[in-house]
């Protein structure tokens, strides 16, 4: 299965010390360099990176067609243009991103995408997590993420977990 991922799935995960799930859910990931340095930005605020920097599962790779990146740039920041291009020229099978504005351009591209909360949901699923709840309280706690309360109320009812 290839994965190519934006950055707030990975540095949401690494800000909350989960980094795991991704390694467990999908084994290797692809990341383009605006990402990489999108998420190597983060030890300026004194974030621990190490987790990131020695995962070997996640592979740097540089998208081919800069003038459709270029196209994107118009509408997208670099690590969602990088990300998509790299994901239609890989081929691969999903799009880590939770950006709206990129999602959607990403779907018009024909490439299908998913966000955090549904990584989390297919972890809870294969069993690497026992509670999404839990996971999801860290991430608005430490990172700010923002999930709406009624769209988080409706995923965690619908994983049993109110």
């Amino acid at each position: 299965m290839i994965i190519v991922s934006d950055t707030s799935p990975v540095s949401n995960l690494i800000l909350i010390r989960r980094l795991d799930i991704l390694q467990k859910l999908f084994s290797e990931i692809i990341v383009p360099p605006a990402v990489d340095t999108e998420i190597r930005a983060l030890k300026q605020f004194g974030i621990d990176l190490s987790e990131y920097e020695n995962a070997e599962w996640i592979k740097i790779s540089h998208p081919i067609n800069l003038q459709k990146v270029q196209m994107l740039l118009t509408k997208l920041d670099a690590g969602e243009a990088q990300a998509i291009v790299l994901a239609l020229e890989t081929n691969c099978d999903l799009l880590l991103m939770d950006e709206r504005i990129g999602t959607n351009v990403a779907r018009q591209e024909g490439l299908q995408t998913i966000g955090l909360v549904g990584v989390l949901i297919k972890a809870k699923e294969n069993g690497i997590i026992k509670e999404v709840r839990e996971i999801l309280s860290d991430l608005k706690q430490q990172a700010g993420f923002w999930l709406g309360e009624k769209l988080e109320k409706q995923i965690l009812e619908n994983l049993n977990e109110i």
